[in-house]
C-alpha cells in the first residue's frame, strides 16, 4: 500500500470509531428523559470498551498489507507526513493522533514507538487552533431582561420533558446566585452568559455548564437538573465554587456523555473554568479516556524531564497484590500486580485485572479513583535506584525487564496519588479524625447504592483528597454487591470463640466492621455515632433488595445544603 492508503486507512478507522462513539453517547439524553436509569449505567459502560475494537479492526485491515518498520522506514514516514496534513483542519485532530499511535502500536515493536514514526508529541501547535466558540452559545440579558434569558437558556437544552415549575427554579437560580457569587451581581446591561450547547449527563442528572462575563471578571457555573419522579424536571442546585466543581469534573466520578464535535475546543473551555484541571483529567471526564491517557503520559515524560528525582514506594502500607511507588513531586501512584499474592489472596492475576476493569466500566459515585491502564511503558532506567530495583526484582519481576537504558513495565495502573485513610487517622487532630469517619462510612454507603461491595474495607484500602473526601482505590477484592451474602454473627463469634458458623467465600459479617477494621475505640465510636447501620447485615440486605428491583439511591455530588429542595 501507498503512504497516504494506509493514512486514509487509518483516518477511515478513526472516523467509523467516532461515529459509534458520538452516536451511543447520543442516547444519553433520551435515557434521561425516559428516567431509564439502568439504559444510562448500559451507554457509560458500553463506551469503554468502543475505542479498542475500532482500533483492533483497523489493525486487521492493515496487518497483511504493510511491512515492518525496518524495511519500510520510507512508507512509514511518509504516512505519518500524509496523516498529519489530512488533520490540518480537523475537528477532532488531537483524537485521530492518538488512534494513529494506538493502531501503530499494536502493529510494531515498542523500538518503533518514536516521533519519526507515531505522535510522541503532538502536532496540533502547528495546527490552526479551534475557535472555543465553536462549542458554546451567548447570551445577553441587556435585550430580554435576566428571567427570561435564563428561561431561554434552559429551555433551549430540549430536555425531552417539560420543569415542573421553571419559575420557582429561576427564582431559586436567581438567589443562590446572589449569595453565592455577589461580587459578579451587576446591571443586566453588563454581563453576558456562555453556555455550552450540549448539557452533560451522568447518572440520574443532567448538567448545564457555562460563565457569566462581565467587568469584574468571569464566574463559572454548573447547574444540576433532576427528574421529580413523574411530576417533572426541576433544578436541583447551582456550583459556582471552583473546587466544587473540581469534585464534580473529578477522578472519582463516571465520564460524563456529552455530544461534541470539537473536544479541544470544549476541554479548553472547561479549563478555563477550573484552571486547576489538566487536559488529561478534562478528557478523561468527558469520556475520552484514551486521549486522557495521551494527554497524561505527555505529562508524565515533560515532568520527568524537568524534575531530575527518582521513584520511591509509596507512602502506607504495602499491598499484598499490587506494588506501589510513585515519584515524590508527581501526584501520582504508579502499580504492578506483584508476581506472588498472600495467601489471604484467593484469586490470581486475571481476576485483579477483570476487578480493575469492573471499576472502569462503573459508575464510581465519587468514591472509586479512575485508573490509567497502560501496557509496555518504558521509563528510564535511571530514574530507578539499585535498591528500589531489587525489590521489584523480588516483587513484580515477571512484570519488568530490561531494554538499554530503560525499564520497561508489562502492565501499569496509575491512580491519583492520595493520602492514605489510616495514616490520615494519625496525623490530624480528633475533630478531622471525626469527620474522616463519617467520610469513610458515607464512602462505603455511597458504593453500596451503586451495586458495588469493596471487599477489603481496611482504612489502608482507602485514601483523603485535599478535598478531604475518602475515596477507595483497592480494587482487587470488589464485587457486585448482589452478588454477596451478608449475614449476622453468632454469639460465639461475637465473643470472640472459635467459630462453629460454615462460612462461604461471599459469605460478610458486617458485625465485623468496627472490629477489624476500626481497632482504635476513638474511630469505632466515631463510625457507631454517624453509621450504625453498617454494621446491620440486614442494612446491606435492604440494600441488595433495592437493587435487585431496580431502584439505585442518587449519589449527589455536591452538598446537600446547596439543593434547593429544601427551599420549596
Amino acid at each position: 500500500m501507498q503512504a497516504q492508503a494506509v493514512a486514509q486507512r487509518i483516518l477511515d478507522g478513526f472516523h467509523h470509531h467516532y461515529q459509534l462513539f458520538q452516536s451511543i453517547t447520543a442516547q444519553a439524553p433520551a435515557a434521561f428523559a425516559e428516567r431509564d436509569w439502568s439504559q444510562m449505567r448500559a451507554i457509560a459502560s458500553k463506551r469503554i470498551s468502543y475505542y479498542d475494537k475500532r482500533v483492533n479492526e483497523t489493525v486487521a485491515q492493515l496487518r497483511d498489507c504493510v511491512g515492518d518498520p525496518a524495511e519500510q522506514a520510507s512508507l512509514w514516514t511518509q504516512t505519518k507526513e500524509c496523516y498529519r496534513a489530512f488533520l490540518t483542519f480537523h475537528p477532532q485532530a488531537e483524537l485521530a493522533e492518538t488512534f494513529y499511535n494506538s493502531v501503530f502500536c499494536r502493529l510494531f515493536h515498542r523500538k518503533y514507538y518514536h516521533n519519526n514514526f507515531i505522535f510522541v508529541q503532538a502536532t496540533l501547535a502547528d495546527a490552526p487552533a479551534l475557535p472555543v466558540e465553536a462549542e458554546y452559545r451567548s447570551y445577553f440579558p441587556v435585550t430580554e431582561g435576566l428571567k427570561p434569558t435564563i428561561r431561554k437558556i434552559i429551555t433551549q437544552f430540549e430536555f425531552g420533558c417539560a420543569f415542573a415549575n421553571l419559575d420557582r427554579d429561576i427564582r431559586l437560580l436567581v438567589k443562590a446566585f446572589i449569595k453565592q457569587a455577589p461580587e459578579t451581581h451587576v446591571q443586566n446591561y453588563q454581563m453576558r452568559f456562555d453556555i455550552l450547547q450540549a448539557p452533560f449527563y451522568r447518572g440520574q442528572a443532567a448538567y448545564i455548564v457555562g460563565r457569566v462575563v462581565s467587568q469584574t471578571g468571569t464566574q463559572p457555573f454548573v447547574i444540576a437538573v433532576l427528574h421529580d419522579g413523574n411530576k417533572g424536571l426541576y433544578i436541583d442546585a447551582l456550583l459556582t465554587r471552583s473546587s466544587q466543581m473540581r469534585v464534580i469534573f473529578g477522578f472519582a466520578r463516571a465520564y460524563f456523555m456529552v455530544q461534541t464535535h470539537a473536544p479541544s475546543a470544549l476541554v479548553h473551555f472547561l479549563n478555563q473554568l477550573m484552571p486547576g484541571k489538566t487536559k488529561a483529567e478534562l478528557y478523561n471526564a468527558i469520556g475520552f479516556h484514551k486521549q486522557g491517557k495521551t494527554e497524561f503520559y505527555r505529562e508524565l515524560l515533560e515532568h520527568m524531564g524537568h524534575a531530575h528525582e527518582q521513584f520511591e514506594l509509596a507512602a502506607g502500607t504495602p499491598g499484598m497484590v499490587m506494588m506501589v511507588f510513585t515519584l515524590p513531586s508527581f501526584p501520582y501512584v504508579f502499580k504492578v500486580i506483584r508476581d506472588r499474592f498472600g495467601s489471604s489472596k484467593p484469586f490470581g492475576r486475571k481476576t485483579v485485572l477483570e476487578r480493575y476493569q469492573l471499576v472502569k466500566r462503573h459508575d464510581r459515585v465519587g468514591r472509586m479513583a479512575d485508573t490509567l491502564e497502560y501496557s509496555d511503558v518504558a521509563l528510564p532506567l535511571s530514574c530507578f535506584s539499585a535498591p528500589l530495583l531489587e525489590v521489584f526484582k523480588a516483587s513484580i519481576a515477571n512484570s519488568i525487564r530490561i531494554e538499554g537504558d530503560m525499564l520497561i513495565i508489562k502492565h501499569l495502573y496509575i491512580e491519583r496519588r492520595m493520602t492514605p485513610l489510616n495514616l490520615y487517622l494519625q496525623e490530624v487532630d480528633s475533630t478531622k479524625a471525626a469527620q474522616a469517619i463519617d467520610e469513610y462510612g458515607q464512602a462505603l454507603k455511597d458504593m453500596i447504592a451503586a451495586n458495588i461491595f469493596p471487599g477489603d474495607m481496611l482504612l489502608k484500602n482507602f485514601g483523603v483528597t485535599k478535598h478531604r473526601r475518602v475515596v477507595f482505590y483497592d480494587y482487587d477484592e470488589v464485587q457486585y454487591l448482589t452478588d454477596m451474602q451478608f449475614r449476622e454473627l453468632g454469639h460465639d463469634d461475637a465473643c470472640g470463640e472459635e467459630s462453629t458458623l460454615s462460612v462461604a467465600p461471599n459469605d460478610v459479617f458486617p458485625e465485623q466492621l468496627s472490629t477489624f477494621v476500626l481497632p482504635n475505640p476513638v474511630h469505632k465510636q466515631a463510625l457507631l455515632a454517624t453509621h450504625p447501620e453498617l454494621l446491620d447485615p440486614a442494612y446491606w440486605r435492604q440494600a441488595q433488595a433495592k437493587i435487585t428491583q431496580g431502584e439505585y439511591k442518587q449519589v449527589y455530588p455536591y452538598p446537600q445544603c446547596q439543593r434547593f429542595i429544601h427551599h420549596w
